[in-house]
């Protein structure tokens, strides 16, 4: 009895030996494919700017933006000046006149023409909270600073001719974020995410891809930057000029005072 119970202990740990050297492998694995995403994702930092895109305080864009629908144009062309304070302010004025203007400050959306200001329909405000909690500005400001967050360096890709490293962050409630930065440059070429619609619970993915960088104010700026629907292209912006920090008072951000300022 005393000799089976020594084989069967000796077979025991024989079989739990190489199970528990394959879990210190798999994990040493996981390390170092997040520590390669990291590592992405600081090149990328670096790219931009470094320490002053990370002091970025507030932005101002202007240019041409143009509509989509089922990727084919509109025929929506306008001229916009867009400003933002991040984490949560933006202010986009449409036309050569600037006389439509929507305004986003915090969780409310409104729009403001000559007849006053009124709240953006919930599925528009929905639509911009997503893409701005899955901005490239998120994901290095509030993604990565959460211990949470897992990374994933998922492999080398093609955009637009571009060989470029795939990062995925995943967060604790299980949402999704890519980013994918050209493999020269480390300049990001593309960003994506996917989302369940609350009322079909089908799947989308909104995304947007930039190219045509200028350096502004030591700032690499993409000056074309395409948004994506599933697949198909919905809005396309070329810039004419932009700005960093040229700090905007609170009184830009507010509807009611844009309101009053459009009905003189």
């Amino acid at each position: 009895m005393l000799k089976l119970k020594l084989v069967a202990a000796g077979v025991l740990a024989a079989l739990m030996f190489p199970m528990h050297g394959s879990a210190q492998a798999q994990d040493a694995d996981v390390k170092a494919n997040s520590d390669k995403a990291r590592a992405a994702l600081n090149a990328m930092v670096t790219a931009l700017g470094g320490d002053a895109w990370l002091r970025i305080g507030d932005v101002t864009l202007e240019g041409r933006t143009s509509g989509f629908y089922q990727g084919k144009p509109t025929g929506d062309i306008t001229d916009f000046h867009d400003t933002r304070r991040f984490p949560d302010k933006e202010r986009v004025e449409l036309t050569k006149k600037r006389d439509w203007i929507v305004i986003y400050n915090g969780s409310g959306a409104w729009e403001i023409t000559y007849k006053g200001k009124k709240e953006l329909p919930k599925v528009e405000t929905d639509d911009y909270l997503r893409r701005r909690d899955h901005s490239i500005e998120s994901a290095i400001r509030v993604w990565l600073k959460d211990p949470r967050t897992v990374l994933i360096y998922d492999r080398q890709t093609m955009v637009e001719r571009h060989l470029a490293d795939q990062v995925t962050l995943l967060s604790a409630d299980n949402d999704n974020l890519t980013i994918q930065m050209d493999a020269q440059t480390h300049l990001p070429l593309r960003r994506s995410f996917e989302w369940r619609d609350p009322l079909y619970k089908d799947k989308n993915e909104d995304a947007d891809e930039y190219d045509d960088y200028h350096t502004v104010e030591g700032i690499p700026t993409p000056f074309t930057v395409t948004r994506f629907h599933n697949g198909d292209m919905t809005n396309q912006r070329f810039l004419y000029r932009a700005s960093y920090s040229t700090a905007p008072a609170d009184a830009l951000f507010d509807p009611d005072v844009a309101a009053r300022k459009l009905k003189k």
